[in-house]
C-alpha cells in the first residue's frame, strides 16, 4: 500500500481491464441507475452487445431492481463474473491509478482519476466528520437491494464519482500535459451516444505528485481559507454520484468486518471501493437538476394538494422557490414564497413524500427536461422540473448543513454518466 496516500482514504488499486481483442464499445455500458423508466434504452444496449463480453452481464440495471426475477438476475451476474475470471477475459494493472478523459455528448472533455477509496474513511451519516462524505440524504431502504447484488459478487465495477474541491486545479489537471509519459490503456467510442473515453496508467512519480496535491487540499489552513472553519474535521471527498452503491459497499464491509480480526481488516479487498475522482471545478462538469415524475396519480389533484400543503403557493413564476410541471395537455409553474428550506428540491420533496404516503402512486427521478416532459405527459402522470443548484455551493453546504436533500443534483446528462469499464476483485 502506497504510504503517501494513507492520510487520504484513497489509494492505487489492482485494476482489471479487458484483454486485447475485446470490443470496448460493447464492453462499456452506462451506470445502472440511468434510464430506469426507459426500457427501450436498455433493450438497445442489449441489441448492441449481443453475445460479446460486456459489463452489461456484470451489473444489474435499476430498471430490474424490483423485478420478481431479481434473484435470478443476481445469480446470473455472479456466474458471469466467475466465468469471465475463469476464461481470462481480464488483465490486471497492479497498484495502479488511471487518468481518464471523457469526451461528453456536448463535446467537452471531463477529466478523472481512478483509484480505490477506503470505506473506513467514508460515512453517509448527516453531519459526519469523515474524509469521504455523502452529499445527499441516504435512503436506507435503497441499500439492502444493492447489498444483495454485491454480497456474493467476485468483482465490483464502479459508477461512484467522488468530487474534490480544487479550485486551483492542483491534483488532476496537471496530468493532462503528462499523458505522453503514461501507458495508454484504452481509447474508444462509447455506445448509445455516450461520447468517447481514453485512459492512461500513471507512473510512480505521478502518483506521488497526486498524493502530495491531495494532502494539500485537506490541511487546516485550506479548510479555513475555503470554508472559514478552523476546528472542523477536514472534508476531502464528497460523493457526487453513486452514493447508495458506495453505502452498499460500506454495509457489506461492515458485515465482514465483524468477523475479521482488526489486524487483518486492512488487507480485506471488500474494505475498499473502486471510484473515479473528479474536480468539482472541472470546466466540463455541470450540475443538472434531477426531476421528479409521479405515476399512477391524478395530476390536477396533485397540484391541488401542493397548494394546500403550502397555503401561500401560487401558479406562475415569482419570488421564492419556483418549480415547473408538465402533465397531459398542460404545463405551468408553482411558486412557494418565503420557503423555509434553502433549496427548491427540499420544498418539493417534502410535499411529495407526504403526498405519496397518503395517496399512493409511484415516483421516479429523471435526468433531462425532455425525458421528464415526455414521461409527465403520459396519462396518469405528472413531472416536476427543478432548477439547477450551482456547483460552487456544494462543499460549503455540506460543511455547513451536513447533507443536501436526496437526488438534489446530477452531474451532467444521463448519457454523460460514468460508464462501467474498470473492475476490481472484492473477494
Amino acid at each position: 500500500m502506497n504510504e503517501n496516500f494513507q492520510r487520504l482514504g484513497f489509494y492505487p488499486a489492482d485494476i482489471l481491464l479487458p484483454k486485447a481483442g475485446v470490443d470496448m464499445t460493447k464492453w462499456a455500458v452506462v451506470a445502472c441507475d440511468q434510464f430506469t423508466s426507459q426500457p427501450e434504452y436498455w433493450q438497445a444496449v442489449e441489441n448492441t452487445v449481443g453475445d460479446a463480453p460486456s459489463t452489461l452481464r456484470l451489473i444489474l440495471p435499476e430498471a430490474r431492481l424490483h423485478d420478481p426475477e431479481v434473484d435470478r438476475y443476481i445469480r446470473q451476474i455472479n456466474a458471469a463474473m466467475e466465468r469471465y475470471l475463469r476464461q481470462g477475459v481480464f488483465r490486471t494493472l497492479e497498484n495502479a491509478m488511471l487518468y481518464i478523459e471523457r469526451t461528453q455528448s456536448d463535446g467537452k472533455v471531463r477529466r478523472g482519476l481512478i483509484g480505490m477509496a477506503d470505506l473506513e474513511q467514508y460515512d453517509f451519516t448527516p453531519g459526519s466528520g469523515a474524509l469521504i462524505r455523502a452529499t445527499e440524504g441516504t435512503v436506507l431502504s435503497r441499500i439492502p437491494p444493492r447489498v444483495r447484488v454485491r454480497r456474493d459478487a467476485a468483482l465490483e465495477l464502479p459508477h461512484v464519482m467522488l468530487l474534490i474541491d480544487d479550485p486551483e486545479k492542483t491534483v488532476i489537471e496537471p496530468l493532462t500535459a503528462q499523458s505522453a509519459a503514461m501507458e495508454q490503456v484504452y481509447d474508444f467510442d462509447l455506445q448509445q451516444g455516450g461520447g468517447h473515453l481514453t485512459g492512461w496508467k500513471l507512473t510512480g512519480p505521478q502518483m506521488d505528485a497526486v498524493a502530495k496535491a491531495m494532502t494539500g487540499l485537506c490541511t487546516t489552513e485550506e479548510m479555513e481559507r475555503k470554508y472559514g472553519v478552523k476546528s472542523m474535521a477536514p472534508l476531502l471527498f464528497a460523493v457526487g454520484d453513486g452514493n447508495h452503491s458506495l453505502a452498499a459497499a460500506k454495509r457489506c464491509y461492515e458485515d465482514l468486518k465483524r468477523h475479521t480480526p482488526e489486524s487483518e481488516r486492512a488487507s480485506l479487498p471488500a474494505r475498499y471501493a473502486l471510484v473515479e475522482v473528479v474536480n468539482d471545478h472541472d470546466d466540463a462538469l455541470e450540475f443538472e437538476p434531477i426531476h421528479r415524475v409521479l405515476f399512477g396519480v391524478e395530476p390536477e389533484r396533485v397540484l391541488e394538494a401542493f397548494r394546500a400543503f403550502y397555503p401561500g403557493a401560487c401558479e406562475g413564476q415569482g419570488d421564492g422557490h419556483t418549480i415547473a410541471y408538465t402533465h397531459e395537455g398542460r404545463t405551468g409553474f408553482l411558486t412557494v414564497p418565503e420557503p423555509q428550506g434553502q433549496l427548491a428540491v427540499g420544498t418539493l420533496q417534502n410535499f411529495l413524500d407526504a403526498y405519496l404516503a397518503e395517496h399512493g402512486g409511484e415516483i421516479d427521478y429523471v435526468h433531462g427536461d425532455e425525458a421528464a416532459d415526455e414521461l409527465g405527459s403520459r396519462p396518469g402522470s405528472i413531472a416536476f422540473k427543478l432548477p439547477v443548484m450551482g456547483k460552487e455551493q456544494l462543499f460549503r453546504t455540506i460543511m455547513a448543513d451536513g447533507v443536501l436533500p436526496r437526488k438534489t443534483f446530477s452531474m451532467g446528462n444521463a448519457q454523460d454518466k460514468r460508464y462501467y469499464v474498470e473492475a476490481r476483485k472484492i473477494r
